[in-house]
């Protein structure tokens, strides 16, 4: 066999071997079956409007007003025709087709590339994969649909260990592929995953400039400093126009600072600190990664027939016992619900806390550092002094919700340093005597963790939402469902020592050369894959999967929606009390919502549903559900609701399968107002809308004040759309005087320019969240166009960033085979 055939052959069995584990563990995939994704079927909702509009025409959409009455369609779709890492991208995922098996794969191949650029052994490198790829969190965000996140997670690994290997092995090698990954990972724009990319990256920078200074190697340290930061800064160049777009949004998203004053301790120039904190973990659950039930797993969990509660049931005589003990509060941690627990797998935890004792390779301090690092972090509100100084004062921090998640960091960093484990084991650089000791200090660490918890009381299997969640249960039950969460722990908790035995018996075993190096290898890739993949299962398995076509209609009209998709009108809103409005997409893909599900809507957009719609809708809600409700109740509410008329909100879902309410009290797309209302600041501006007649008033800003005039309302005039298309509108106007408009559509100055007979006009903002404009005497055309320059800019330079990564990963390439040819050539002399 030819030498270099010989040599890659390992490599590409791991490539093929990854490929069939992911299809057999989406096995139903084969079947052609589809997995069912919440994350997904938003997607779908909310960018059903610019999709239709984009096959219609061939153009795209920046905007869309199928969410939240109108928003900037950047972080909906992922627009980027200039951007070469997309054909990159299109080659390592099969160009989606193998959906969601090649996530696995990629997760696999992505910590494969990463064990051996810090040297670990091929064989080794794809036991390894197994232990990164199956991590239990992984596979419960591709049940959800978290799809950018989740191949952002691929990337991360070849990013961080491309930095390593170019800091201490081949400056040019590491650089590359730090270029290729940092791009592929922009491209998806995940930016809290690459924000936690770069935390790591900034705890590795920290111990590389000691071990730079304690060794004076100043010199290679700037250069491959330098180099790096060129790649990085082409992989940001190509992706420029997602970037630029997606920063400059966010500064008027619920990701920048708001300007009301209110509730400022609560405030940070990003998102709201209860809002960023929500999902904290708990202290005590943070052992999940060790033991994967020991806060019940998911909210919504299932019980056997053996179980006490099911037991309970039975005995109590409620019907359908065995379908309700598939949907049982399991978990009892401190997070408001969750899918599923962060296991990285007992044996790897074992491993890395073996390798802080036997792994020579100083990574193991900045890998134990980023480690300890996340789980402070992932602790949030559970852990204020460290999470408010991050949330205050560390950069960028705040722009980012659900605390939690910072803990992918661990889910990278633990496996890592257990393989480097398991690598000086195997390379004989632990002997027998090193081994044992570190085996000894290792095991009481476990067993002691183990042991504490199971003292009664540490653990209470009672969580503070449970009064409120049980209410009236009785308490048999609810004793029945708590023993549960004990069982649930306790059999998870020998489990764990059960594949930790069978791992140190393992290594034993190779050791005292009871096996060979081969099937050590073997072994070990079958705990990890066995150990997580079992977990895995728990939270995605075939019962996830339906048939193609179902999956790919994922909403069905209902009565509520037929009847309103018979209204010719080509613009109003739609507000559905059938759904949680303000966080479900559906309503979206059928019509213009005044919700949505999206977690970077306007910034005062969201101050508009805390402080005006939630209101007006829960009033609303409350007079529908009374018995004797009458249209005279329901029209005196919507009278009262200034928020929803404004919004040109024409029809009301209560129940889908009815015809829905018909407002009559909207105010239409656009309207003349008899008045301006001047107000100093954004407090002021909030508080005047909250009990005003939109149809009278317009409250403006003072900011705006060089577009006050003195104008009195013509009641003959006249103004209607007359085009609507998600970037354009136009509409037809007529008046004896110069008058006020307010047009029902969300003021975005960043990309809207208004037109009037061609001529561009300046517009300004009112009623907080509405467009407004003087129109002149007479009969003109009006016409509203977003044109984000920003795009243009971002584009142009996407465009020469793409020119310039072929050139810089072309040359990269040459240097790297003409030196390695260079250096084979001097072996051989």
């Amino acid at each position: 066999m030819n030498t270099k055939l010989k040599k890659s052959l390992p490599y590409v069995l791991g490539i093929v071997l990854f490929f069939i584990v992911s299809l057999i563990y989406f096995y139903p995939q084969i079947e052609g079956k589809k997995l069912v994704q919440h994350d997904k079927k938003t997607w779908i909702g909310g960018s059903h409007e610019i999709k239709q509009y984009e096959e219609e025409t061939g153009k795209h959409s920046f905007w869309t007003n199928s969410m939240f009455g109108g928003m900037p369609s950047y972080l909906v779709s992922n627009y980027a025709p200039s951007n070469v890492s997309k054909y990159l991208y299109k080659a390592v995922s099969f160009n989606n087709k193998m959906r969601p098996a090649s996530f696995i794969f990629m997760l696999a191949v992505g910590f494969f590339i990463a064990l051996l650029l810090f040297g670990v052994d091929v064989r080794l490198s794809i036991a390894g994969a197994f232990a990164f790829a199956f991590s239990s969190y992984f596979l419960i965000i591709i049940e959800a649909g978290h799809i950018t996140k989740v191949v952002a997670l691929a990337f991360m690994p070849p990013i961080v260990a491309g930095i390593y290997h170019a800091y201490r092995k081949n400056m040019i090698a590491g650089t590359l592929v730090v270029t290729v990954f940092t791009a592929l990972q922009l491209l998806v724009n995940h930016l809290q995953i690459t924000y936690y990319t770069l935390l790591i990256v900034l705890v590795y920078l920290v111990f590389e400039i000691i071990y730079t200074v304690k060794n004076k190697r100043y010199v290679k340290f700037l250069k491959t400093s330098g180099l790096l930061l060129a790649g990085a800064l082409i992989a940001v160049s190509t992706n420029f126009s997602q970037i630029i777009t997606t920063y400059d949004y966010g500064k008027d998203s619920i990701r920048g600072k708001s300007e009301l004053s209110d509730n400022k301790h609560n405030k940070t120039s990003g998102l709201d600190k209860d809002y960023a904190t929500a999902w904290s973990y708990g202290k005590l659950e943070t052992l999940n990664m060790l033991i994967p039930d020991l806060a019940g797993g998911a909210s919504s969990g299932e019980l056997s027939e053996d179980s006490e509660t099911y037991k309970v049931l039975k005995r109590m005589g409620v019907p359908n016992a065995d379908a309700l003990i598939k949907q049982m509060p399991l978990y009892w941690g401190p997070q408001p619900f969750t899918s599923g627990p962060v296991y990285v797998g007992a044996f790897v935890v074992f491993l890395f806390i073996l390798g802080m004792f036997t792994v020579k390779d100083k990574a193991k301090y900045w890998l134990f550092a980023a480690t300890i690092l996340s789980v402070l972090l992932a602790w949030g509100k559970n852990f204020n002094f460290l999470t408010d100084f991050f949330l205050d004062y560390f950069p960028m921090y705040n722009k980012f919700r659900t605390v939690s998640m910072i803990l992918v960091i661990a889910e990278f960093t633990i496996p890592l340093l257990a393989v480097l484990a398991l690598k000086e084991i195997a390379e004989g650089k632990t002997d027998k005597k090193e081994f044992l000791k570190a085996l000894k200090y290792t095991s009481i660490i476990t067993g002691g963790i183990f042991l504490i918890l199971m003292i009664p009381g540490v653990l209470s299997f009672k969580s503070d939402s449970d009064a409120q969640m049980f209410g009236n249960w009785p308490a048999e039950l609810v004793e029945a469902i708590q023993k549960d969460r004990a069982s649930l722990f306790y059999s998870d908790l020998f489990r764990s020592v059960a594949f930790i035995l069978a791992g140190v018996a393992a290594i034993s075993a190779f050791v005292y050369k009871k096996i060979s190096l081969n099937l050590f290898y073997i072994i070990i890739g079958l705990i990890f894959l066995l150990d997580l993949a079992g977990v895995d299962k728990r939270y995605l398995n075939a019962d996830d999967f339906v048939s193609a076509r179902k999956e790919k209609a994922p909403f069905t009209e209902s009565t509520a929606d037929k009847f309103i998709l018979k209204d010719k009108d080509p613009d109003f809103r739609v507000l559905n009390l059938s759904v949680s409005t303000f966080n479900d997409a559906s309503t979206s893909y059928f019509h213009k919502s005044v919700g949505g599900y999206h977690g970077a809507k306007l910034r005062r957009y969201q101050d508009l549903i805390d402080n005006i719609l939630q209101y007006e809708i829960a009033y609303l809600i409350q007079v529908l559900q009374q018995k004797d409700i009458s249209g005279q109740d329901v029209n005196a509410v919507l009278f009262h609701s200034p928020g929803l008329n404004m919004l040109n909100t024409k029809y009301i879902i209560f129940n889908p399968d009815l015809i829905p309410l018909i407002n009559n009290y909207r105010l239409g797309n656009a309207w003349f107002v008899s008045y301006i209302k001047p107000v100093k600041n954004a407090d002021e501006e909030i508080k005047s809308i909250r009990n005003f007649n939109p149809e009278l008033t317009a409250v403006v800003d003072e900011r705006f004040k060089d577009n006050f005039f003195k104008f009195r309302l013509d009641s003959s005039a006249t103004i209607k759309l007359t085009e609507y298309k998600p970037d354009y509108l136009a509409y037809k106007s007529n008046a004896n005087s110069d008058q006020l408009a307010v047009f029902s559509e969300i003021y975005y100055a960043k990309g809207w320019q208004a037109y009037i007979d061609g001529k561009p006009v300046p517009h300004f903002r009112a009623d907080y969240v509405l467009r407004a404009m003087r129109v002149p005497a007479g009969s003109h055309k009006i016409e509203f166009k977003f044109e984000p320059a920003i795009w243009k800019i971002g584009n142009t330079v996407s465009l020469a960033g793409s020119v310039i990564f072929i050139l810089f990963i072309s040359g990269g390439l040459f240097l790297y085979y003409k030196n390695a040819k260079n250096k084979n050539e001097n072996d051989m002399k």
